[in-house]
């Protein structure tokens, strides 16, 4: 890994600089749609109290190497997945936990199921139970990791 303007060498100098306010104008660079974002942009969205506190942390991102400022903009040079962010993908520019996507898959089987239900014995009861289990961990799973993120 290059040591562009103090590039953070490995994951453990960024977990423990991307803390606190720099992971939250982190996480809005990621959510934002292009990967740019302005001062003023920064400080309207997560309630900044001066420009110049989101000017900091912009800055501080540029020094670990994660943006760059280009026309007084902030671009992101890269993702990095580090503490709670390891269990987030990016769609689009939506941030969704991983769970997400297993707990929408089994709920959309267990809705299936049913609708196909046609009797009731030990088999059924067995997938039924294992299907309401199934579902309601995951998303249990995906809404606490959700609450992580902030």
């Amino acid at each position: 890994m290059s040591n562009y303007k103090g590039e953070a060498k490995n994951e453990e100098e960024l977990v423990s600089k991307l803390v606190g306010n720099t992971y939250r104008v982190y996480w809005a660079l990621l959510k934002s749609k292009n990967g740019v974002i302005g001062v003023r942009k920064t400080q309207r969205l997560l309630k900044f109290s001066s420009p110049a506190l989101a000017s900091y942390h912009l800055n501080k991102l540029e020094e670990l190497g994660l943006v760059e400022k280009m026309n007084g903009d902030y671009r992101l040079l890269r993702e990095v997945k580090v503490g709670v962010l390891k269990q987030f993908m990016k769609v689009g520019s939506f941030m969704l936990p991983r769970y997400t996507f297993y707990a929408t898959m089994f709920t959309t089987l267990l809705i299936f199921y049913l609708t196909q239900f046609k009797e009731f014995n030990f088999y059924s009861l067995f997938a039924l139970i294992l299907g309401t289990l199934s579902t309601a961990i995951l998303w249990y799973e995906t809404f606490r990791v959700w609450r992580q993120k902030s």
